[in-house]
């Protein structure tokens, strides 16, 4: 008989919810800000420029709507720890999308507004029971949100990379929620108990194969903050940079993340 899977982390609909709500709030006032100029701005994500950038974060929310508009499958098959995985391999397809979306929308901030307007709309016309098609399979639609907190976490951090004097708040339910959900990814990408991750205040998981440590501090430790960890899971902070410049602390043989990251690029 194959080994029982790990209990999926539970999350507060609610409290999601509101911090895709407002988190997606934070990035579309930065847009009504961005001249010209600062949309043609070069960011970390190949040749996407910032009014790329923001097209695809519009992109992200508006695959809420677009799902529930498709019919709903028959019983959930994926689970929240399966989409970061998953989603790299959608990355060559999402990069032509935002191009298109962003010759099509020439006033981001107009364009946020308009998803923004929908996905309320649908948030509060269907339940967090509602099952929506996903990459990762049939997840409910409240699981589903919560995978739009790290497409807003990541991509607000890539946005405030891109243009100088910008800094665009994180939502602190959307920024723990989206630590937590990667953090799950790495332990099911490698599942074990000889390596316990800490990211405080929001996440501990235990991962790597090994020996299992059943009390007092384990032998492999990695800590670090949630933005480096976030930064180091999404592949736009290499592990050996990360541990040059003590944004990631780690003691024990099997301490050494870098086999297992980035969990998605």
């Amino acid at each position: 008989m194959p080994p029982a899977r790990k209990r999926t982390r539970s999350y507060d609909p609610a409290k999601i919810r509101a911090a895709v709500l407002a988190q997606f709030g934070n990035v579309r006032s930065a847009a009504a800000g961005l001249t010209p100029d600062r949309l043609a701005l070069p960011t970390r994500l190949g040749d996407w420029t910032v009014r790329e950038l923001l097209a695809h974060i519009g992109a992200g929310l508006e695959a809420v709507s677009r799902l529930i508009a498709l019919p709903e499958p028959a019983a959930q098959d994926g689970t929240l720890p399966d989409w970061p995985l998953a989603i790299a391999a959608d990355a060559p397809g999402i990069a032509a999308h935002a191009r298109e979306l962003a010759e099509h929308h020439p006033d981001p901030a107009a364009h946020l507004a308009a998803v923004e307007e929908r996905l309320t709309a649908d948030l509060a016309a269907h339940p967090g029971t509602r099952l929506l098609p996903t990459s990762a399979g049939a997840l409910p639609l409240a699981d589903y949100l919560v995978t739009r907190t790290v497409e807003l976490v990541v991509h607000t951090d890539d946005l405030n990379a891109a243009v100088p004097g910008l800094d665009v708040p994180q939502d602190r339910q959307a920024l723990a929620a989206c630590t937590r959900l990667l953090a799950d990814a790495l332990a099911a990408k490698a599942p074990g108990g000889s390596t316990e991750v800490r990211v405080p205040p929001y996440a501990v998981v235990q991962c790597v194969a090994g020996p299992r440590h059943t009390r007092g501090t384990p032998p492999n430790v990695v800590e670090t903050d949630p933005l480096t960890w976030i930064r180091l899971a999404t592949g736009r902070r290499s592990w050996s940079d990360a541990l040059r410049d003590a944004e990631v602390t780690a003691g024990g043989e099997r301490a050494d993340l870098s086999p297992y990251l980035p969990l998605m690029a």
